[in-house]
């Protein structure tokens, strides 16, 4: 970091005399070749007051993703931080998987569902070892309402990445649309211990934790 030098040091500075024997620094002179040079300034070197340029900082690992998203105590910090996870998440590593999953995101934005379905399945199949290929086919089976077949994949991606802190959220969901609340409750604070700010996911917990774990006498 520069430090600042005070208003009245710099006004002494520039006003002292420059010895009459010595060039001023930046004056241009010229050897005896006729190649020019400046006096008190090497090349390649910043000029007086110039800040050197930062070096390019390294992106987060996702491991220091999840751990900021886990400390965060402010829910729009917390609410970035997420949204930077689902980014690298996204990433396939396959062009084709990826032009296919845009495909299907354009099908189901139109409602074509069997056409996303479809899609997803030859994602899956292409790339089996990418989570949230599993997640949006889920998504589409809930949307479908084969819940079933929605838990399946949601099950799957959670074994790929076990911190798909939506993954647990949308199985928690399920779970307990279909009534199985102890499940659901284990899902939900699943997902509170990888994000904690997650909104609406504390008022889930807080709803069924009583009927769960039964109420304080």
């Amino acid at each position: 970091m520069l430090r600042l030098v005070p208003l009245s040091l710099a006004a002494a500075l520039l006003a002292a005399p420059i010895p009459a024997q010595a060039a001023p620094p930046g004056t241009v002179l010229r050897d005896g070749q006729g190649h020019e040079g400046t006096t008190g300034q090497r090349s390649g070197e910043p000029r007086s007051g110039e800040a050197k340029p930062a070096k390019p900082q390294p992106p987060a690992s996702l491991d220091e993703l999840y751990d900021r998203l886990k400390s965060a105590e402010d829910p729009v910090e917390a609410k970035g931080v997420s949204k930077l996870i689902e980014r690298r998440l996204d990433r396939s590593g396959s062009a084709t998987a990826d032009l296919l999953t845009e495909r299907a995101r354009q099908a189901m934005s139109t409602q074509d569902l069997p056409l996303a379905a479809e899609l997803m399945d030859r994602v899956t199949a292409l790339e089996p070892g990418w989570a949230e290929g599993w997640n949006r086919r889920a998504t589409i089976f809930w949307m479908l309402s084969d819940k079933y077949a929605a838990i399946t994949d949601l099950q799957r991606t959670l074994v790929l990445e076990p911190r798909h802190f939506e993954a647990w959220a949308a199985l928690g969901r399920i779970y307990q649309s279909v009534e199985d609340k102890r499940r659901a409750l284990e899902c939900f604070r699943r997902a509170s211990a990888l994000y904690p700010r997650m909104e609406k996911l504390q008022d889930a917990i807080d709803r069924l934790a009583p009927e769960v774990d039964g109420r304080d006498l």
